[in-house]
């Protein structure tokens, strides 16, 4: 499904897990208010609830009442479980078949990698 195409909800969600995955939020941290974060993202605050409600129905958020959403236990670990998976399962196979038709390999890519 292209960027664009994808629910913003969804994107709001890609964002939120991006940034528990890059460390910017770990497990136990505030996550922003529904309205701080909105504002930051120029949404509407029902579109973000929606995207905080799918992280809680995963259980990768917990909700305090009166104080905010706070980052579950373990959620990093298993939101990077998932995404590897998710990685390896959709974007992987493209990618390597890409690789073979243009004939690049993978010491190619760990020499771009190390550059």
């Amino acid at each position: 499904m292209a960027e664009d195409s994808k629910p913003i909800y969804l994107r709001l969600r890609e964002t939120i897990a991006a940034s528990i995955l890059d460390g910017e939020f770990h497990d136990g941290d505030l996550l922003p208010s529904v309205r701080a974060f909105a504002a930051q993202q120029g949404a509407n605050p029902l579109t973000v609830a929606k995207a905080y409600q799918s992280f809680q129905d995963d259980g990768l958020v917990i909700v305090k009442r009166g104080i905010g959403m706070f980052v579950a236990p373990g959620a990093t670990r298993r939101l990077r479980d998932h995404e590897r998976a998710r990685f390896m399962e959709t974007v992987w196979p493209p990618v390597a078949a890409q690789m073979q038709r243009l004939g690049i390999g993978l010491d190619e890519l760990t020499e771009r990698l190390e550059a």
